[in-house]
């Protein structure tokens, strides 16, 4: 197929996971990919001047680079979040901003994620294990308690979106009640998805385990501080798997030090990687894991075929499903289907 469209993805470095099947399924549309590192900022400057769409790697997108492609129709994300775009300055330029909230993709695997590092809170995964397995089968059954329940108890979710939601119907079949805080969800998703909301401050005073699941904005920036932890009970663990900059890192630390939780599964970090003198690691009532909730192998695999289906509606003139600016007025004509 002749090469039509150029498609622009700007990474920390050329060669990032996934480019290979990215490549292959732009190709079907007649889109060719160029990517060039964030680091080489003159080779940014050339490749995005006749770019028709930017696909956002792992760094940030800036209005500086935005205002540099005039052809440019769409910034595109393969995640979830958008973070890493400016999207006011998209907005600005008539670029549309498509994230990819696809139930098969992320939706799944991250709400997946949060169970499981509720269930291994809950267990002691951790600890147990690391007795167990190094032959301390005693001090390993004295450890056990005290050691919560999962059934019957209360669960608090923060933010309420797809998968704030879907965390909630899977949480409903091992018996846990659910509490959720979100001041944009409609109140009949929340219902209909078994979720109570509530304020944040009843959210945290009541649950046994906190599960975090919001969008960063300024708003969500560092939500969770001494205040928050301090309302928490001092039995419950508290769970990331959104981003790291809805917690005051120093704050959950204090909170651990100072019994104010039990413990957490964290997910992600406000600096990653983390530094290996960071006070989360080597507790163990703290899991750390490397940013990998939205992944598994057959996730990865359907991303590319998600992210290049909004391109071909966008560069055959129509919206895409997952508009985020959704007050922007793009640079071509979009028509909005039923």
């Amino acid at each position: 197929m002749t090469t039509k469209y150029k498609i622009v993805k700007i990474s920390r470095s050329v060669g990032a996971h996934g480019t290979q099947d990215e490549v292959e399924e732009f190709a079907k549309i007649g889109a060719e990919i160029v990517e060039v590192a964030d680091s080489n900022k003159s080779q940014v400057i050339e490749a995005v001047k006749d770019a028709d769409i930017f696909l956002q790697g792992d760094v940030l997108i800036p209005r500086s680079i935005m205002e540099l492609a005039p052809k440019c129709r769409a910034i595109m994300t393969s995640a979830v979040g958008f973070d890493r775009i400016d999207l006011s300055a998209a907005t600005d330029n008539n670029i549309v901003v498509v994230n990819n909230p696809s139930f098969e993709w992320c939706v799944e695997e991250v709400s997946n994620h949060a169970i499981l590092l509720i269930l291994a809170c809950a267990k002691k995964l951790k600890i147990l294990d690391n007795l167990a397995s190094q032959g301390h089968w005693p001090e390993a059954r004295k450890m056990r308690s005290p050691m919560g329940s999962i059934y019957g108890q209360t669960l608090g979710i923060i933010g309420c979106g797809s998968i704030g939601r879907m965390v909630a119907r899977k949480a409903k079949c091992f018996g846990l009640r659910v509490l959720g805080y979100d001041p944009y969800v409609e109140k009949y998703l929340a219902k209909e998805n078994g979720i109570t909301l509530v304020k944040l401050e009843e959210l945290l005073s009541e649950s046994d385990y906190v599960s975090a699941h919001p969008d960063l904005n300024t708003t969500s920036h560092h939500l969770m501080g001494e205040k928050e932890f301090r309302q928490m009970k001092t039995n419950a663990f508290f769970i990331n798997t959104s981003r790291g900059q809805i917690v005051d890192e120093p704050a959950i630390i204090k909170a651990l030090d100072q019994k104010w939780i039990a413990g957490a599964g964290l997910d992600v970090f406000e600096k990653e990687p983390v530094d290996e003198d960071n006070p989360l690691n080597n507790r163990n009532n703290v899991i750390i894991l490397p940013h990998s909730a939205s992944y598994s192998d057959y996730a990865f695999s359907l991303a590319p075929k998600n992210i290049v289906n909004e391109a071909s509606r966008i560069l055959n003139g129509k919206w895409p499903n997952n508009v985020v600016n959704k007050s922007v007025k793009p640079k071509f004509t979009l028509v909005k289907e039923n």
